[in-house]
C-alpha cells in the first residue's frame, strides 16, 4: 500500500489542504472585529502573565494593549500603566476579593500620555485586585487584574 507514490503524495498533501481550507473558511465565515464606537465601553482582557510574578501584567482588547507594572520610586510604591494609544484619562482602584475602594486618577507621566502612574500607599497584597477604566477617543475600556504580578520581595 504505501509503495504507491500516489497513495504517500496523498498522504502528505491530504492534511495539508484540509488545514488550508480550515483557515480560509475562517478568515470567509469568521467573526470580524469591530472599530470600537465612541461612547461606547469595551472589557480589557487579563493575560497569562498577571496570574504569577511576571513583573508586568497585560489588558488586552483586540488593538487595545495596556501594560501595568509596579515600580519602586524611593519610599513610594508606584503603578504604572504604559499604552499603545494615548489616553484621555485612567481611574484605578485596588480592592481586596468582594471589597470595594473608590477609584481614584491616575496622572500622566508623559506629555504624551501613553504612560500613567499612581502613587499607593502600600504594595497590594497578592489577594487584592486592580479594577482601572481608561478612556481613549470616547471610547471607555475597563478591566480588573490580579495582583499577582508583583514581584514580591523575599
Amino acid at each position: 500500500m504505501f509503495t504507491n507514490k500516489h497513495v504517500i503524495i496523498a498522504l502528505i498533501v491530504g492534511p495539508i489542504l484540509a488545514i488550508l481550507a480550515w483557515l480560509a473558511v475562517g478568515q470567509i465565515a469568521g467573526e470580524k472585529a469591530a472599530v470600537a464606537v465612541p461612547g461606547q465601553s469595551y472589557p480589557l482582557v487579563e493575560k497569562s502573565d498577571c496570574r504569577y510574578e511576571s513583573g508586568h501584567c497585560k489588558l488586552e482588547n483586540e488593538d487595545f494593549k495596556l501594560v501595568l507594572t509596579l515600580e519602586q520610586r524611593g519610599i513610594d510604591s508606584v503603578l504604572v500603566l504604559k499604552s499603545v494609544h494615548a489616553l484621555e484619562g485612567v481611574l484605578v482602584s485596588v480592592a481586596g476579593v468582594g471589597g470595594e475602594t473608590a477609584p481614584s486618577a491616575m496622572r500622566p507621566g508623559s506629555g504624551d500620555k501613553l504612560e500613567w502612574m499612581f502613587i499607593l500607599d502600600e504594595v497590594p497584597a497578592s489577594g487584592q485586585r486592580i479594577h482601572l477604566v481608561a478612556s481613549s477617543g470616547g471610547t471607555q475600556y475597563f478591566g480588573d487584574a490580579s495582583t499577582a504580578f508583583i514581584k514580591r520581595s523575599q
